[in-house]
């Protein structure tokens, strides 16, 4: 009986202090939520360039093909190779020139030839025309003198021009570079022989390369010559380029036009013909309102800034507001859009952030070790 008055006991001490109109005591509060220590920016306008992004191939601006000009020769030394700078007239191969030689020699002798038998037809002329004069020769001996003087003299002009063809077949020997350049392939080799139409070197004109960049017919419209462009080369070199060209035309198929941009000689360092990479167009200036990229937070495939509200009772909070981004300085600012441009934001720390938390707010330098760390 006594156990079941004990038990009992704490349900009759409660009901007697609420008749007495005493209440229990009220739950302990729950600690207010921690602060978030922040700093602030507000958007900024700036003058920024107006951009085309593009991709394309490096190629070489122009490419001479060179070849042997003469046939079934066998080559006897190689003195270029790919990468080689050379200047217009250098010697990049030679040819075996043995029976050229002969064929040259050949040649001047039959010049040799065809000059005394020039001498004798004119001097025997010349012995027939006085003697005429003397009455001694008919006029037609005489014509017959004097053609042979011509026919001598003819066959001299021909033995001379078969002298320039072998001189010229002789200096065909070498193969020489046509420009100023760099050799970008060769296929001569020691011993081989030569065919016609066959190549031998190629060469990049003047070392020039120029990037070939694909743009849509509606693109193709807003570029122009002159217009500056920058190339992101593979080791992170940036590239800068001249609108050389404006291609009249599209292709029908894939509905694109090629600008052609000529690049400094210089990008033969950072760049390679045959090489693909992409690239900016500078349109002009466009002014922007921008902040930094810090500032802004990636969700779900948006882009949100928190802005900073103060509310009726003093405290600051951050409502989570969605914006539109447009171009990118680097690394350091975007473009946004949908903000109004006094607007004050939440300048880091915006990955630890929530809609509606309360922050405080500090000054930069004294935030730049505590950027959103809670304070108790």
């Amino acid at each position: 009986m006594n156990k079941k008055i004990a038990a009992l006991l704490p349900f009759l001490l409660a009901a007697t202090l609420t008749a007495c109109g005493d209440k229990p005591p009220p739950p302990a509060a729950t600690p207010a939520k921690a602060a978030l220590t922040i700093t602030v920016t507000t958007p900024q306008l700036r003058d920024w360039p107006q951009t085309l992004s593009a991709s394309g191939n490096v190629a070489a601006w122009q490419e001479a093909v060179i070849g042997p000009e003469i046939s079934n020769y066998r080559i006897t030394e190689v003195r270029a190779n790919v990468g080689d700078s050379v200047k217009k007239g250098d010697v990049l191969a030679r040819i075996a020139s043995d029976a050229v030689d002969s064929e040259l020699a050949e040649s001047k002798a039959a010049v040799a030839e065809a000059e005394a038998t020039l001498a004798e037809a004119q001097a025997i002329n010349e012995r027939a025309r006085q003697l005429r004069e003397k009455g001694f020769y008919s006029p037609q001996q005489g014509i017959q003198t004097q053609t042979a003087a011509d026919t001598a003299l003819a066959r001299l002009n021909a033995a001379k021009a078969r002298l320039q063809s072998a001189e010229l077949r002789r200096s065909k020997a070498v193969v020489v570079a046509p420009d100023d350049g760099i050799v970008s392939a060769r296929n001569a080799t020691v011993g081989s022989l030569t065919k016609s139409g066959e190549e031998l070197f190629r060469l990049i004109r003047g070392g020039r390369l120029e990037w070939r960049a694909e743009v849509t017919a509606a693109e193709l419209a807003r570029l122009q010559t002159g217009q500056p462009v920058t190339l992101e080369s593979p080791n992170g070199i940036a590239v800068s380029g001249t609108v050389r060209a404006v291609a009249p035309t599209v292709d029908p198929q894939t509905r694109n036009g090629i600008v052609y941009v000529d690049l400094p000689p210089e990008a033969g360092k950072a760049l390679s013909a045959g090489m693909f990479t992409r690239g900016e167009f500078v349109l002009g200036q466009r002014p922007a309102l921008t902040l930094p990229q810090s500032a802004v937070l990636l969700r779900e495939g948006f882009a949100y800034v928190f802005r900073i509200e103060t509310g009726p009772d003093g405290t600051t909070k951050v409502i989570q507001t969605k914006v539109g981004t447009g171009r990118r300085d680097g690394d350091q600012h975007i473009e946004i859009t949908g903000l109004e441009a006094g607007a004050q934001v939440a300048a880091s720390g915006a990955g630890f952030l929530a809609d509606g938390d309360t922050v405080r707010i500090v000054a930069a330098a004294s935030a730049s070790a505590s950027t959103a760390k809670a304070q108790p």
